[in-house]
């Protein structure tokens, strides 16, 4: 990967990392698309994170591929979307403070927070 480190996708609660090696050579290119840096604010989710271990089943952070970057303003949230969009992420997710980016398999979707 040219600008991330594979360490910024640990678990916050248990260090794991098992990040999908396309999904992140993916996320490479959204970031050279974008042309800004991206702070990833959540990356792989052991099934055992506080946030998964919720759910009814763990999501897509605890498949490896899932993020979620840090935006600071609504040119950034823009360009996020519409590059990952046009680069066939399947899954986003809008928050005010950041943008979830996904590889899902089933039918793509949109939500905010």
């Amino acid at each position: 990967m040219k600008y991330f480190k594979i360490e910024e996708f640990n678990c916050q609660e248990t260090g794991n990392n098992q990040m999908d090696k396309q999904f992140l050579l993916l996320l490479d290119t959204l970031r050279h698309k974008c042309g800004f840096p991206f702070v990833i604010t959540s990356g792989y989710r052991d099934p055992t994170h506080s946030i998964e271990a919720k759910k009814e089943k763990p999501g897509k952070h605890s498949e490896g591929i899932a993020c979620d970057i840090q935006v600071k303003n609504g040119a950034e949230r823009f360009t996020l979307i519409d590059e990952a969009l046009c680069l066939g992420f399947t899954g986003i997710g809008i928050h005010k403070d950041f943008i979830h980016v996904d590889t899902r398999k089933t039918t793509p979707v949109v939500w905010v927070y």
